[in-house]
C-alpha cells in the first residue's frame, strides 16, 4: 500500500511551510545539533510539532539540526527517509538515501569485503545496477554474484550470505520484501537511490552504509528530496535543467584559477572527488607497479574527512598503508616529506602524497621551490634501481586561486592533482560540489580518476553545476576582499594580544598569491605546567567562540565553513573538522574565517571585551 492518508496530509502541510534554509544551506546550526542523535532528534521534534498542529515555518526552523553538513544528510533527506520508512513499514534508521545510484550497493560490498561475507545481488531491471564491474573486482577487490530476475519471488534463500534485491520502483510505492533479503535498494535514475537495511540486527550494517555516505559520497540533495516528496503528495515541482554553457563556464574558471590546461572533473562533493582521485591513482599504481607497496602520505592533523577516508581506503586495499606527514607545530612539510620519501624508496614503494596548502588549521605554506625539488629528487631503492616518483595530491580549498598547476609553477615537474571543496570559495556556501584538475605532467591520470568518479555515480548534478557557473567567476574578487578583512583582523589581534599565538600567512607569502581568509588563534593563558596550560587554553578558546556567537548571532556562526558570502565563522578544529583525527594530533585552537562582508571593528571590540572580562589584557 502507499503511505497512509494521515502521513500524506502531514507531509503536504510540512512542505507548504518548510524553511528556505532546508533547501539552500550547506551547513546547519551546530548550537542545536547533537551528533550522537543525528536525524533521530530532528524527526522526534518534527513529529511532536505535527502532532500538536504547529507546522509554522518559524517552529520548523527551530527544530534540532538533523546533520551539520548536507553531504552527510539534512532535514529534507531525513523527512524523505521518514516517509519511505512509513511506506515500507520499517524504522527510519533503516532507510538511507543517496545522491548516487551505485554507492548504496558499493557500501554493502565494502562492508561485506571487510567482513569476508559473500554477497548475492539480484536485480529486476533491464540493466545491471553496477557500473564498470571489472574495476570493482580488480581494484576494489569486491566479490559478488549478480543475477537478473523478473520478480522478488525468484530469489532463493541462501544461508550464510548477504542477499540484496535491487529494483526501480516509484518512491511512493512500498517495495516487495522477503525475510531472506538483507537489503533492498530502490534506484531513481535522476535523483539517486535509497537502501532499506532489513533484519533485527541491522545497526552495524546501517552504521557501515551511513559511514560510506559520510565519507565517499553524499546524501540525496535537498532539491531532489523536495521534488520526490512533492511528487508523493501530488504537488507541482519544477525539474532542474543544466543551464546552457554552465559546464564550459565552470571548466574555464577552474583552469583559470589553477593554471591547468586539462579538462577538470566536478563531483558531488569535495570528498567525492578526493575518493575518485585516490582510487584512480591506486589503480594506476597497481597497474604500472604490480605487487609493489602503495603508501598514502598525509598529515595526521589534516581535515578529518580526508584523514578518515584515506585510512578507510587503506583498510580496503591490501597493498595500501598510511604514512604520517608532520606539517605543523614546529615540523616542516618539506623536511618531513624528504624523510618519508626516502623510507618509501627503501621498500621500493609507490608514494602518493596528499597535503593541504596552506595547512589546516595553522595556515602554513611550505617553501614551494624546495617542495618541488624534494618531490622530483631521484632516489634509489636498496637494489640501486630508480625509486618510483611521487604523485602529489594537493587540497587547495583554502587558496583555490593559486595556480599550482601552471607550467611556471614550482610543481611543474611533479605529477600534481589539485582539488578543492566547492562549498567554500567556489560557491560561497551555496553547494557542495568539489572538483579536481591536473598539471601537464599528470594529465594522463585524469581518465583513470574519471572512471572511478563515474562508477561511483558521484558526478556533480545539474543544480550544482548551475550554481558553480553563477558563482565561480566572482571567486577571485571575493578571495581578495576576504583576505583584506582577515589581514586587518589578524594585525589588530596581534597588537591587542601580543602574547597570543596567531597562525596566518606572512605578508611575503601573501605576495606570492596565498591569501586565505581563515586564521587560527591561541589565547594567552597563564599556568604552572604545560598540561594545565593546554587544558586552560581549550576551555578559554571554547568560551571565546560561545561569547562571539551569543554577542553577534547574525554575524558570527559556529560553523566549520569559510569562503562564505557574509558574516564570520568560528570553530575549534578538534571538535569539528578534525572529528575523526587521533586525539594526540588534534588542534584546540580557535579557527576564524571572515567573509568579504564583515565589520572587523565590531568583532575586535567584542574580542577586547571578552579579553577584559577574563583578564587576558
Amino acid at each position: 500500500m502507499k503511505a497512509n492518508t494521515a502521513m500524506l496530509e502531514s507531509l503536504k502541510t510540512l512542505l507548504e511551510n518548510i524553511p528556505q534554509d532546508w533547501i539552500e544551506l550547506t551547513t546547519h546550526r551546530l548550537d542545536i545539533y547533537n551528533e550522537a542523535a543525528a536525524k533521530t532528534e530532528f524527526l522526534e521534534g518534527m513529529q511532536t510539532l505535527l502532532a500538536s498542529g504547529d507546522t509554522a515555518t518559524k517552529s520548523l526552523a527551530q527544530l534540532p539540526t538533523a546533520y551539520d553538513y548536507i553531504r552527510l544528510g539534512h532535514q529534507l533527506s531525513s523527512v524523505l527517509e521518514w516517509v519511505l520508512a512509513d511506506i515500507n513499514q520499517v524504522s527510519p534508521d533503516q532507510v538511507i538515501s543517496f545522491a548516487s545510484s551505485t554507492m548504496p550497493l558499493l557500501a554493502l560490498l565494502r562492508s561485506n569485503k571487510l567482513a569476508n561475507q559473500t554477497t548475492h545481488i539480484y536485480y529486476d531491471g533491464a540493466h545491471a545496477p553496477l557500473l564498470d564491474e571489472a574495476r570493482l573486482h580488480q581494484v576494489y577487490g569486491y566479490q559478488y554474484q549478480l543475477t537478473q530476475v523478473n520478480r522478488l519471488e525468484e530469489v532463493p534463500a541462501i544461508p550464510d550470505t548477504t542477499q540484496v534485491f535491487v529494483t526501480q520502483q516509484p518512491f511512493e510505492q512500498p517495495l516487495p520484501h522477503a525475510d531472506h533479503i538483507d537489503a533492498t535498494i530502490n534506484i531513481n535514475p535522476t535523483y539517486g537511490a535509497y537502501v532499506i537495511i532489513h533484519g533485527g540486527n541491522h545497526s552495524a550494517t546501517v552504521d557501515a552504509v551511513q559511514h560510506v555516505r559520510r565519507r565517499e559520497t553524499t546524501a540525496m540533495s535537498p532539491k531532489h528530496c523536495l521534488h520526490v516528496l512533492k511528487t508523493m503528495v501530488g504537488a507541482e515541482s519544477e525539474s532542474i535543467k543544466l543551464s546552457e554553457k554552465a559546464a564550459l563556464t565552470v571548466a574555464q574558471c577552474i583552469n583559470k584559477n589553477t593554471g591547468s590546461q586539462s579538462q577538470p572533473l566536478v563531483a558531488s562533493s569535495g570528498l567525492s572527488i578526493q575518493y575518485a582521485i585516490l582510487m584512480g591513482l591506486i589503480e594506476h599504481a597497481k597497474t604500472e607497479y604490480p605487487e609493489k607497496p602503495i603508501r598514502i602520505i598525509l598529515p595526521p592533523n589534516c581535515y578529518g574527512g580526508t584523514n578518515d577516508q584515506s585510512r578507510r581506503v587503506a583498510a580496503l586495499i591490501p597493498e595500501v598503508e598510511i604514512m604520517d606527514l608532520l606539517v605543523d607545530g614546529g615540523a616542516d612539510l618539506v623536511t618531513s616529506l624528504e624523510g618519508i620519501l626516502r623510507q618509501v624508496a627503501e621498500i621500493d614503494g609507490v608514494p602518493l602524497v596528499l597535503a593541504e596548502i596552506p595547512t589546516n588549521p595553522r595556515v602554513e605554506v611550505p617553501d614551494m621551490l624546495l617542495l618541488g625539488e624534494t618531490l622530483t629528487t631521484v632516489r634509489q631503492t636498496p637494489d640501486e634501481k630508480t625509486a618510483i616518483p611521487a604523485v602529489f595530491i594537493v587540497d587547495q580549498t583554502f587558496c583555490p586561486n593559486v595556480k599550482l598547476l601552471h607550467q611556471q609553477s614550482e610543481l611543474d615537474g611533479v605529477k600534481t592533482i589539485s582539488f578543492s571543496s566547492g562549498s567554500k570559495f567556489p560557491s560561497g556556501g551555496r553547494c557542495i560540489a568539489g572538483y579536481c584538475a591536473a598539471n601537464q605532467a599528470a594529465t594522463a591520470l585524469m581518465p583513470l580518476i574519471e572512471s572511478h568518479l563515474l562508477l561511483s555515480d558521484n558526478v556533480a548534478d545539474d543544480n550544482q553545476m548551475n550554481i558553480l557557473a553563477e558563482t565561480m567567476p566572482s571567486m577571485p574578487e571575493r578571495i581578495a576582499q576576504a583576505y583584506e578583512k582577515t589581514r586587518e583582523m589578524v594585525d589588530q589581534v596581534k597588537l591587542m594580544l601580543p602574547n597570543s599565538k596567531t597562525f596566518y600567512v606572512t605578508d611575503e607569502i601573501a605576495r606570492r598569491g596565498f591569501t586565505p581568509s581563515v586564521f587560527s588563534l591561541d589565547l594567552p593563558v597563564h599556568a604552572e605546567s604545560n598540561e594545565e596550560r593546554q587544558a586552560l587554553q581549550k576551555q578559554m578558546n571554547k568560551k571565546l567562540i560561545e561569547f562571539m556567537i551569543n554577542r553577534h548571532p547574525d554575524d558570527c556562526k559556529n560553523c566549520v565553513s569559510y569562503g562564505q558570502l557574509k558574516g564570520s565563522y568560528w570553530t575549534i578544529p578538534a571538535t569539528s573538522t578534525q572529528g575523526t583525527t587521533k586525539e594526540a594530533d588534534k588542534d584546540y585552537v580557535v579557527r576564524v574565517s571572515l567573509s568579504p562582508e564583515v565589520d572587523v571593528d565590531v568583532l575586535l571590540q567584542s574580542l577586547k571585551e571578552f579579553c577584559l572580562q577574563h583578564g587576558l589584557l
